[in-house]
């Protein structure tokens, strides 16, 4: 949502100056990335804080482009199921429909660049039109839990031993739909006025996607009246078979869910469009190997294409690994998930460790003033315990096929970071401000 109402204001000018953060934007009305506003706050000894983290959210990212790709795949088979109920889904069915819509999105974000924002405002309208539309008729032809049932009871479905252990987990489907909210700022170099512009549209995303959602959790809370029934689907989507079962209507479920999918590819498109700047931006501060290649800009383009490329062979290589194993895939998939809340963990806490301090923060057009300290907190205490729960399983009994993989990768991830920057990295990577002048 953020980068949808930052893109409004979108110049398609790929700028060759750092990104700056958002939480402390530069006098220079550009906004870091998350590694990047941490060389403004770390001293140069912690340059391999700055990497590790920019090796997590790079590649966190690449698994957000899969991940929205194989749900919005994944409903289309979804919905085959309940237009033909003699389909049988097969997992290269799944595949094939993962790569379209990376395919897609990558294509939108190079052939039709300049027509970006406008879209991004269309599906704007579309998120908001598109959710009434959904409601509606739920709320209105939907029998209804009593208050009771559907605010107050916990369906503990993962056989887990205490209820708040399930609700913590249960809780980490809805996280997933709040993560991003940074994804406008890695496109900072491509919009007017950004150390203005960006924290607004963060803010104004996030505050209208609140009501929103909200919205949408208590219809479903109020008319979800068979959760077993639900669960038990042959779409494997619940609220396709909750659409269907309230409107008796394979055409009606076909539209509603047709919204869902097409906001859904839009979100891959937006993805994309961060992820490839996040590759470029590291790779301008020589932090990956052959960033030479990767943050080269060709004239004429105005936008990374090597990097979007990458972002392509990435989506389609891992989007493979559904054949052999959906595990394998969920494992890369679940990365995002933490790498994005760690980079988040690691900015706040910098931010807080220097207020502790009492040292200056860098010079911004855009502060939370005499609230930032409280905000810093309250954003670490929200975030720590999720950093933790995101690596259970998401039911009990647990065995290699149910376990969350999530830890294995995160670990590996790190582990091949800190190799690759003692080995040789560290000689080659440099903060942005050394290079904040340097032309590409």
């Amino acid at each position: 949502m953020a980068e949808k109402i930052g893109s409004v204001f979108h110049t398609d000018k790929l700028g060759t100056e750092p990104e700056w953060n958002a939480v402390e934007v530069s006098t220079d009305e550009l906004v870091e990335s998350k590694y990047q506003g941490l060389e403004r706050i770390l001293s140069s000894t912690n340059l391999y804080v700055q990497n590790s983290t920019g090796w997590l959210l790079a590649i966190g990212w690449q698994g957000a482009i899969v991940g929205l790709s194989f749900v919005a795949g994944t409903i289309v088979q979804g919905l085959i199921t309940l237009n033909n109920p003699n389909y049988e889904p097969q997992q290269w069915h799944g595949t094939l429909l993962v790569i379209a819509a990376v395919v897609i999105a990558i294509a939108i974000n190079t052939l039709l660049a300049k027509s970006l924002p406008m879209a991004e405002f269309l599906i704007l309208f579309l998120h908001v039109a598109g959710l009434f539309a959904i409601i509606i008729p739920l709320l209105v032809m939907a029998p209804k839990n009593n208050a009771r049932v559907a605010l107050i009871e916990i369906t503990n479905s993962g056989g887990w031993s205490t209820t708040g252990t399930s609700f913590m987990v249960g809780l980490l489907t809805v996280l997933g739909s709040m993560m991003g909210m940074d994804c406008a700022v890695h496109m900072s170099e491509e919009v007017k006025n950004a150390s203005e512009t960006l924290p607004k549209a963060i803010l104004w995303g996030a505050s209208l996607n609140a009501i929103l959602g909200y919205l949408m959790i208590f219809t479903l809370c109020f008319t979800m009246t068979d959760i077993p029934a639900l669960l038990e689907t042959k779409t494997g989507f619940p609220f396709l078979q909750l659409f269907y079962d309230i409107t008796r209507s394979v055409a009606g479920t076909t539209v509603m869910a047709a919204i869902v999918i097409i906001t859904l590819i839009f979100a891959v498109v937006s993805e994309v469009a961060t992820a490839s700047r996040q590759i470029w931006a590291f790779a301008r501060d020589d932090g990956f190997p052959f960033s030479k290649f990767l943050r080269r800009v060709k004239p004429g383009w105005n936008i990374p294409l090597n990097a979007l490329l990458v972002s392509l062979g990435f989506g389609i290589v891992i989007g493979l690994i559904n054949l052999g194993s959906s595990v394998a895939l969920n494992a890369i998939v679940s990365l995002t998930m933490s790498a994005l809340i760690s980079s988040y963990i690691v900015s706040i806490g910098c931010l807080i460790s220097k207020r502790l301090r009492s040292e200056p923060l860098p010079p911004s057009r855009f502060s939370l003033g005499k609230y930032g300290m409280a905000v810093n907190i309250l954003a670490l205490i929200f975030l720590i315990p999720f950093f933790i729960f995101v690596f259970f399983p998401t039911a009990t009994p647990v065995d290699a096929q149910t376990m969350n993989w999530n830890v294995s990768m995160f670990g590996g991830i790190t582990i091949f970071a800190t190799v690759y920057y003692v080995l040789g990295g560290r000689k080659l990577y440099r903060p942005p401000v050394l290079i904040q002048n340097r032309d590409i």
